[in-house]
């Protein structure tokens, strides 16, 4: 049981795994706009933790310290500025269970900084100014042994469920040349893409736009369930470190 533990904690804690949306989060149909959220309700970070325009706050852990976000302008555009400083929490938006079958998905982010040391595929580095968190139903009683036991020890100590599966779109601090998929050290339920990466697009703007399911279907070889909820994180609880980021608005559009 001990060792069960750890490998848990070491999923949660460094593997920055998402959590189905709380039953009392009322699920949407669309993905807030940052851009149309009031910025009189802008504070949810240390002090403030609270919800705003359909999106949650949610910690990895009790203990570790939040991560700050808030409401403000960026070349005349509202926008979610992000400061981690060895901290780690994020955002959540629960949604209506939907299909993603036809469509993509689209956003801009600006890194202001990054985590030279992270390494995505080593949990003890593993940190990220910006995160992009997909999490998506389905039925875990075909999972591994291990994953499943990771998905029971996660509620016993969390009160939480993990998701069937969570694919993550991040901004890294090194390339890596011969992998597009990032695989979860501790668990197979969790796949990360890079799609950016270093210091070259430093303060710039950057917007992507990803098939979905062409992605699902490259991290985790099968068909995927509907998605449950966006999240996103900016976190430096490994490395110690300070990182600010900014997120514009997430949209999910017809391909």
């Amino acid at each position: 049981m001990r060792r069960l533990k750890i490998l848990f904690l070491t999923i949660l804690v460094c593997a920055c795994t998402t959590t189905q949306p709380d039953r009392q989060q009322q699920p949407q149909k669309d993905i807030p706009k940052f851009s149309l959220s009031n910025p009189q309700d802008d504070a949810l970070g240390v002090k403030k933790h609270k919800t705003f325009k359909g999106w949650y706050p949610w910690s990895l852990t009790p203990s570790k310290s939040l991560t700050n976000y808030v409401l403000k302008v960026d070349q005349s555009k509202l926008a979610l500025y992000a400061e981690a400083n060895s901290s780690a929490s994020g955002l959540i938006a629960p949604l209506i269970p939907r299909s993603i079958t036809g469509y993509e998905l689209s956003w801009e982010w600006k890194a202001l900084g990054i985590v030279q040391q992270a390494d995505h595929q080593h949990g003890q580095t593993d940190d990220a100014p910006l995160r992009l968190i997909l999490a998506f139903e389905g039925d875990k009683s075909k999972l591994s042994l291990k994953d499943q036991m990771a998905f029971e020890l996660a509620q016993i100590i969390s009160g939480q469920e993990m998701p069937y599966a969570t694919l993550m779109y991040v901004w890294s601090g090194r390339k890596y040349d011969d992998k597009e998929i990032l695989n979860n050290k501790y668990t197979s339920r969790i796949k990360m893409i890079a799609v950016d990466y270093g210091d070259e697009f430093l303060g710039e703007w950057r917007a992507h736009r990803r098939d979905i399911e062409d992605d699902y279907k490259k991290a985790f070889n099968e068909n995927p369930g509907k998605l449950v909820a966006i999240g996103i994180l900016t976190d430096t609880d490994n490395t110690k470190t300070f990182v600010s980021a900014i997120y514009g608005d997430i949209e999910i559009k017809p391909k």
